[in-house]
């Protein structure tokens, strides 16, 4: 034992997670709980936390009464004292299984919602997996009980329940097998089993799940509360709309600030300090004015075309705030579609085609504007644009149309492409997309402006 106890003391010094849980997987259940149970190791939550689904099973299964109460108090104890795994996102080389159902569910209602960071981190769970929110205010129910069984149970655990407007049939095992509305109950005949009443399939959540998805299944269906399962079935909570509500409340107020171009707060705007809030704006804003010098080096490529076509440079704010407006407008709805579940990464050619064609039809609005309002100024008097003034005008309303296209285009795929590799579309920010608008849409306008405008100002 003392051999073993230095082998797996060395192991977790070293981190070596692979080879600490094959030593683990190795042992007789007996002998792994023994171990687990007795060995003067600090971490020993840690050595149970690194075996296998299918032996930590094994484990839990070979204690029985105060030796499994024990067990479970002893993990209790160290998750509490912070004695877990780290992230595995923060460790590449650890690979976490799910724990046994049974020991999941005990632990949820053993530890208070102050240690529930703690153990959600034991359990490998990510911030953003509905694993994190589940609740074990939920009142269970047996396949054989009768609907008076079923009245008994409610007013035995009732009090301690937030809410029950849905009650849970599980097996022996507690594996889900269907759900009871009040409803049903109140309305069945007395004496009825409770297998024959409610729905045999329902809508079930995996720990596992990320919240946004979950937030989008709420939304279609409105249920109260949705149960919440493991790989195999077993019923370890219920997660409530309220919670939802609140996730979706906290991801909508972070997109909109990053898509307004500012980091996250961490606190609402009048309980953020004042240097607090300038750190988290100045970020971007030193990141697009940097952006922004792309500009004045843009036109400064064209300084020449400008020193002798001075006209031109009149209509240059004109120009490049279209194409940044039409990349704001496209951006805003793409990035709320994906967040409200309309759109995925399998409608990019459907979007494409889509805003290709509303960039020509916005192009062609704004470049007919353009043209117009030069003409009207001429015809006037208001302005003397010269005596090309015609083609002047042509350069504008075809540099308007190509121009608003590629910002469409822009503020529509960005947030598709940051979804692709794994990056929140709300990065897309609009100052970000209206910059990339600004820095492209000088090249095109005066592009084009040589185009038509050669050998006649040019």
């Amino acid at each position: 034992m003392k051999a073993l106890e230095r082998h797996l003391q060395l192991l977790l010094d070293t981190r070596d997670w692979k080879r600490l849980g094959q030593v683990m997987a190795a042992l007789d259940p007996h002998q792994a709980a023994e171990i687990i149970t007795d060995i003067r190791i600090p971490q020993r939550a840690l050595l149970f936390r690194l075996l296998p689904t299918a032996s930590a099973a094994a484990v839990v299964e070979s204690l029985q009464g105060d030796a499994r109460e024990s067990f479970i108090t002893m993990l209790c104890t160290q998750i509490r004292a912070g004695v877990y795994l780290p992230a595995p996102e923060a460790d590449d080389d650890l690979r976490l299984e799910e724990l046994p159902g049974c020991i999941v569910r005990h632990l949820l209602e053993r530890l208070s919602a102050t240690d529930r960071e703690a153990l959600f981190r034991y359990l490998g769970y990510s911030e953003t997996c509905i694993g994190g929110m589940i609740r074990t205010g939920f009142i269970a129910l047996r396949p054989e009980f009768t609907t008076e069984e079923a009245f008994e149970q409610i007013r035995r655990y009732g009090a301690g329940t937030e809410r029950f407007d849905r009650l849970y049939v599980v097996d022996g095992d507690w594996r889900l097998l269907r759900t009871i509305g009040i409803r049903d109950l109140l309305l069945a005949a007395p004496g009825e089993p409770i297998s024959r009443i409610g729905a045999l399939c329902c809508t079930v959540l995996r720990a596992d799940e990320e919240r946004e998805a979950v937030a989008a299944r709420f939304r279609s269906e409105g249920p109260a509360s949705l149960p919440v399962t493991d790989s195999a079935g077993t019923l370890l909570g219920v997660v409530s709309s309220e919670e939802i509500l609140r996730i979706e409340r906290e991801e909508a107020t972070e997109d909109f600030q990053k898509f307004g171009g500012a980091e996250e707060l961490e606190l609402s705007y009048t309980r953020t300090p004042l240097f607090s809030l300038v750190r988290k704006r100045a970020g971007w804003l030193v990141v697009l004015f940097l952006s922004e010098m792309l500009t004045a080096s843009a036109m400064g490529h064209f300084d020449d075309e400008i020193a002798r076509a001075v006209v031109l440079a009149l209509f240059v704010p004109l120009v490049i705030s279209s194409g940044g407006n039409s990349g704001s407008q496209a951006a805003s709805l793409i990035i709320r579609a994906l967040a409200l579940g309309e759109l995925s990464m399998r409608n990019i050619g459907y979007v494409l085609r889509k805003e290709l064609l509303s960039g020509l039809l916005l192009g062609a609005i704004l470049g007919a504007i353009g043209f117009i309002r030069i003409v009207i100024w001429q015809a006037t008097g208001l302005y003397d644009y010269g005596p090309f003034w015609g083609w002047v005008g042509v350069s504008v309303a075809i540099s308007l149309l190509f121009i608003v296209l590629w910002g469409t285009l822009a503020g529509a795929m960005i947030p598709l492409l940051l979804k692709r590799i794994g990056l929140d579309p709300a990065t897309a920010s609009a100052p970000f997309v209206a910059t990339l608008a600004d820095v492209t849409g000088l090249v095109i306008y005066f592009s084009v402006a040589a185009l038509f405008l050669t050998g006649k100002l040019l």
